[in-house]
């Protein structure tokens, strides 16, 4: 039987701007293409159920963007992604996911979420992978200028944060603005603090997420 992949098989979902920063930047790397579009985008409201107050109140739909180019390493100065980690475990595909899909049930579907396994998993494998990602580099959790977390909610960024010690005033923490936006919270967040200057050229910048199914992921920039 032919069985195409239903929207939580084929999306990593929260993860999906990490996971795609780190698909542009080996193909940029490759030398086949020369600039990439990297963006993250949601419309959680088509998919929520307004009547479960354990998800309606957390998810908001969003969208950001960044744009990727290809520089000779003389030229980049050592600016840029210098690595990422990638991770998955469908095992948990039951503690955040999708009830529906066109493949599957034939429907849109609803978000499921059971909040305090998701909350007991994120912090110990957000940190594993921001810990083999800083390994990968060389580089310490003190060393970090900005911590630039997927907004799930402020509790598990600050215990990972607390965890990975690193200072509560370099986190960047968007989630009060516009609640959980999935794919799009890390460009979010990068666009309001590229605009209000805390970013600036040369700081290290870690970036982590967390999504449904479970996949997560960290990455590791030079502003």
């Amino acid at each position: 039987m032919d069985r195409r992949p239903s929207r939580r098989e084929r999306t990593a979902v929260c993860s999906g701007f990490v996971f795609g920063l780190a698909t542009a930047d080996g193909l940029l790397k490759s030398g086949a293409f020369e600039r990439a579009l990297v963006i993250g985008a949601e419309t959680f409201s088509r998919i929520l159920d307004w009547t479960d107050r354990g998800t309606c109140v957390l998810f908001g739909d969003g969208a950001g963007a960044v744009v990727l180019e290809a520089q000779p390493a003389e030229q980049a100065n050592g600016r840029g992604i210098l690595t990422s980690r990638l991770r998955s475990d469908g095992r948990h595909k039951s503690k955040l996911y999708v009830d529906g899909g066109p493949s599957s049930t034939g429907t849109v579907g609803h978000l499921r979420m059971e909040g305090k396994e998701v909350f007991r998993h994120a912090v110990s494998i957000i940190t594993e992978v921001v810990n083999d990602t800083l390994a990968a580099t060389g580089n310490r959790a003190e060393e970090i200028d900005w911590f630039v977390p997927h907004q799930a909610n402020k509790r598990i960024i600050d215990s990972s944060a607390l965890k990975l010690g690193i200072d509560p005033k370099k986190v960047i923490i968007t989630v009060d603005k516009h609640g959980n936006t999935s794919a799009a919270s890390i460009p979010l967040a990068l666009a309001e603090a590229q605009a209000d200057g805390r970013l600036k050229e040369g700081d290290l910048v870690l970036l982590e997420a967390m999504g449904g199914g479970f996949t997560w992921g960290a990455t590791l920039i030079r502003w």
